[in-house]
């Protein structure tokens, strides 16, 4: 488990984000989950992966490439793990604790396979400064009531309860064990929600973000324009 004393967290494993895990977002595609390619709203957690090159630490800088519309949101990543206290682990890993994470992408309009291209951008997955441990949390039901806060610039721009997912925390982790093993260090993130609109907030070089919960230290990234020395 990491202290604010240690050097800031850092996956061990693979990220994997969730798609449409918010009910407001989940009810504005519904009418065309009906449509071509699949005709039906997926059965199973709509899964992609955040690739190693997109991590970056806490309180450390994004470039923006020349051109894109970039949206950032606030997300909660399951850390998967053994307690530090248990020498022995039998069995597959559960979950160590949480993280506050912000999902970084280039604005595109479509989550049928999610474009690498968008998601997996240098820089692209800001990450919280510690691995928080899941009993001070309340465990996986206590997630339930937290609030994740998204400033930019010091403005509050999304409140996102998880008290809205589709698939709590609990019902997700086993849903996607069902159909793939997670190993130590994986993180699955529980998924991030839009505005009203369908959009995400949207950030330009000079910005800075960030994402508060209670119980997390604050998740700060710094954005700057590509090929600028942070």
């Amino acid at each position: 488990m990491n202290a604010s004393t240690l050097a800031p967290y850092l996956p061990s494993g693979t990220v994997y984000g969730t798609l449409l895990n918010f009910k407001g977002e989940h009810a504005l595609w519904a009418a065309r989950m009906v449509e071509l390619p699949y005709k039906a709203p997926p059965k199973a957690p709509v899964l992609y992966v955040k690739t190693a090159n997109t991590f970056t630490p806490a309180r450390g800088t994004v470039a923006l490439p020349a051109g894109a519309l970039v949206e950032v949101a606030a997300s909660i990543g399951l850390v998967m793990g053994w307690p530090d206290d248990l020498l022995a682990p039998v069995g597959p890993p559960g979950v160590l604790g949480a993280v506050l994470l912000n999902d970084v992408a280039i604005a595109h309009d479509s989550y049928y396979r999610p474009p690498v291209k968008t998601r997996c951008v240098d820089g692209f997955l800001g990450l919280g400064a510690e691995c928080v441990a899941l009993a001070a949390l309340g465990g996986l039901a206590g997630l339930s009531s937290l609030r994740l806060e998204l400033h930019i610039n010091g403005v509050h721009r999304q409140t996102t309860a998880l008290s809205d997912l589709v698939r709590d925390a609990e019902s997700l982790l086993s849903e996607v064990n069902a159909f793939m093993g997670l190993r130590e260090g994986d993180v699955l993130m529980l998924g991030t929600d839009c505005l009203p609109d369908g959009t995400r907030p949207q950030v330009k070089a000079g910005d800075t973000v960030e994402i508060l919960a209670e119980g997390f230290p604050a998740t700060v990234h710094h954005f700057v324009a590509e090929g600028v020395a942070p």
